[in-house]
């Protein structure tokens, strides 16, 4: 390199490059014209021409020096058509020409003049032959050779100076010619200008490529880019690993394997073909390549409504399952949780103890299960209870009432809608209660209220595992385990006519009859205990008043007929810790007004309210109005218990507490 190209070329090396390309004499034009853009651009020097000029050029091109290479003649057009950069060549005009002329018959008068041209003769110089008083003969040329020939064909013609390109003046002084070099300071100057000017452009487009091609590197999704005609002008490592072709640093955006681009349109020229065939994109379609489920898109790339190529993006159909997984996870509301487990039904009849052991079967399995019972039986909470012992616990659990809302609004609810399916639809849309649901569990209750028209939406979804949103022309795939309740005959309504038979025989794969309370009477105590020691503290009861309120039930207990079940009976709890408790004082003369129920099991039993209620306003009376013990006799009650403290407590008539602070004293 010479000391022209080292000090042109070292400083500020993030301007852009331009190799000048000389054999002969433009080198010196060049070096004089080269300083004045030292400031806009870089400047190698090359002194070779054609194929040593493109093996020396790719160097640079190769390590991003150079972004545009400015030649002349026969050599620029050898250049252009050998590397991948731009190649500018200086012009000559018709001014260069005539000056040149002028030069020759101003300093040799009466010589016959060759002139050399590239490519082309000039006809219009012909015509001014006369006009111009100039023997002048033209020959073109579009190698070295043809240089060499076109002036040893002159001078046989009998020119003694010879105008043209600085090969054709070296030509002509070795044939002892005299010579006028054609290019003049003005036409390299404006090669200058052109060739910093798009040098700064190409090295503009070429950060943004680079920038563009380390984004698109780093996808996740697959990427190729392609020309009008179909031919790969892009692809990212990722499309050739979902595409099987491996992926490597060569193998990145704008690699030059020759192998590689012409794989990719083999795998993908299909869907090109197809959009152009068609004029549509494609969006979102399955498609199985080299034996993968993929997710393609390919789309037109439109420059000023002109169509100049398409991108083709591939992504991984497990992987976007998993995001969906994730994102579905990440954006459900924080209260779909089931709090209730199957041990949280108390009991120890064989009914209920029946009852766990088909929930504890069924949630061992994702086969949908049909709840039915009366009303306030705790069809929900078994239903919590299965999802919560099953492999979807943690997932959500999502429970919707079919009997809630009219048959429009469930339809929106279950399935969701887009934007504007409906007047007053959610900006944005809406996810129905089964996309929410996925990974989780959905307890559809009253599924017998059900209007006909959504049971064979509901009955597709179960077959299918697709919901279709209300506005929407694409199903999104659910996966929902499906808990189905109700407190009506199911059968009886199929053959009425009221339910479909293909939804019933869905929905009652794994059937589970919860028993009513009636039926369980021995679980009614413990159950009131527990439902009652669980509300103690939002109540205010102290131990004395918990016993005072069962005390007080006990006679329903065991007559009494609880047509809402345990609803009922928890409605009741409530309504004794308020008028029995501490708080609330003794039972006065209104008892039948307060506790109906007495009533009812009165008419049941043929007994008068008074009497069935006495006894239990009895012993909660004494209970009250008892004195407190003393510590012997505290101790005494202990030791009949057997240390039970529950038990001495009751014998006593005292609350737990205040048998504490006895034995403390």
């Amino acid at each position: 390199m010479s000391t022209f190209t080292s000090s042109l070329a070292n400083a500020d090396p993030g301007r852009p490059g331009v190799a000048l390309v000389s054999i002969s004499r433009l080198q010196s034009l060049c070096e004089t014209v080269a300083p004045r853009y030292a400031g806009r651009a870089r400047f190698f020097s090359v002194r070779e021409g054609y194929g040593a000029a493109v093996t020396a050029l790719q160097a640079y091109v190769d390590a991003g020096s150079v972004d545009v290479v400015l030649a002349a003649g026969a050599n620029g057009a050898y250049l252009r058509e050998n590397l991948s950069v731009p190649v500018v060549t200086v012009k000559v005009n018709g001014f260069d020409v005539l000056s040149a002329i002028t030069r020759a018959t101003t300093t040799w008068p009466g010589a016959q003049i060759g002139l050399v041209l590239h490519e082309t003769i000039s006809h219009e110089l012909a015509d001014l032959d006369a006009w111009l008083k100039v023997s002048l003969k033209q020959r073109a040329y579009r190698s070295i050779d043809e240089v060499r020939l076109a002036v040893a064909n002159l001078a046989a013609e009998g020119c003694g100076v010879i105008i043209g390109p600085g090969m054709a003046c070296d030509f002509a002084q070795e044939a002892g010619l005299a010579s006028v070099f054609l290019y003049s300071l003005g036409a390299v100057e404006e090669a200058f200008e052109r060739s910093v000017e798009l040098a700064r452009v190409s090295r503009q487009k070429e950060s943004k490529r680079v920038r563009l091609n380390t984004i698109v590197a780093h996808l996740r999704d697959g990427v190729a880019a392609f020309d009008e005609a179909g031919q790969v002008e892009a692809v990212n490592p990722a499309m050739l690993e979902l595409l099987g072709l491996g992926a490597s640093q060569e193998a990145s955006l704008g690699s030059r394997d020759q192998e590689l681009p012409a794989l990719v349109e083999r795998a993908v020229g299909p869907l090109l073909r197809e959009t152009l065939e068609h004029d549509q994109p494609i969006e979102e379609r399955i498609e199985q390549i080299g034996g993968r489920a993929l997710i393609v898109n390919c789309v037109p790339i439109m420059e000023q409504g002109v169509r100049t190529g398409s991108v083709v993006t591939l992504q991984d159909a497990l992987v976007a399952q998993r995001i969906d997984r994730s994102l579905r996870t990440s954006q459900r509301p924080k209260h779909l949780v089931a709090r209730h487990r199957l041990d949280d039904l108390i009991g120890g009849s064989a009914a209920l103890e029946r009852v766990r052991r088909l929930a504890r079967a069924g949630a061992a399995h994702d086969a949908t299960v049909l709840l039915s019972g009366e009303s306030g039986t705790g069809k929900e909470l078994v239903a919590q209870g299965i999802h919560n012992a099953s492999r979807r616990r943690g997932n959500p659990f999502v429970a919707f009432n079919c009997a809630a809302l009219p048959e429009g609004l469930i339809e929106s609810e279950l399935f969701g809608h887009e934007e504007g399916a409906f007047t007053g639809a959610r900006r944005g849309g809406k996810p129905g209660l089964f996309e929410i649901a996925h990974t989780g569990t959905i307890f559809l209750d009253e599924i017998g209220e059900m209007p006909a028209a959504l049971q064979s939406r509901l009955l597709r979804v179960l077959q299918e595992r697709e919901v279709m949103k209300l506005g929407s022309g694409r199903a999104t795939p659910v996966d929902v385990r499906v808990i189905a309740a109700t407190h009506r005959d199911l059968h009886a309504l199929v053959e009425q006519g009221a339910f479909r038979a293909d939804l019933y025989f869905r929905l009652n794969l794994l059937q589970i009859e919860l028993p009513p309370l009636r039926e369980r009477r021995g679980d009614v105590a413990p159950l009131a205990r527990h439902l009652l020691s669980r509300s103690a503290l939002q109540y205010g009861l102290s131990a004395a008043a918990l016993d005072r309120v069962l005390a007080f039930l006990e006679p329903l207990f065991e007559h009494y007929a609880w047509p809402g079940n345990v609803r009922e009976l928890e409605n009741l709890l409530v309504r004794a810790a308020i008028y029995v408790g501490d708080d609330g004082g003794e039972a006065g003369p209104d008892d039948q007004a307060l506790f109906p129920e007495f009533g009812r099991m009165k008419q049941a039993l043929g007994k008068s309210p008074a009497s069935a209620a006495r006894p239990a306003a009895e012993a909660a009376e004494t209970a009250s109005s008892r004195a407190t013990p003393t510590r012997d006799e505290a101790l005494h009650a202990l030791e009949q218990a057997g240390g039970n403290r529950a038990a001495a407590s009751r014998a006593l008539g005292i609350g737990r507490t205040t048998l504490w602070r006895l034995m403390k004293e």
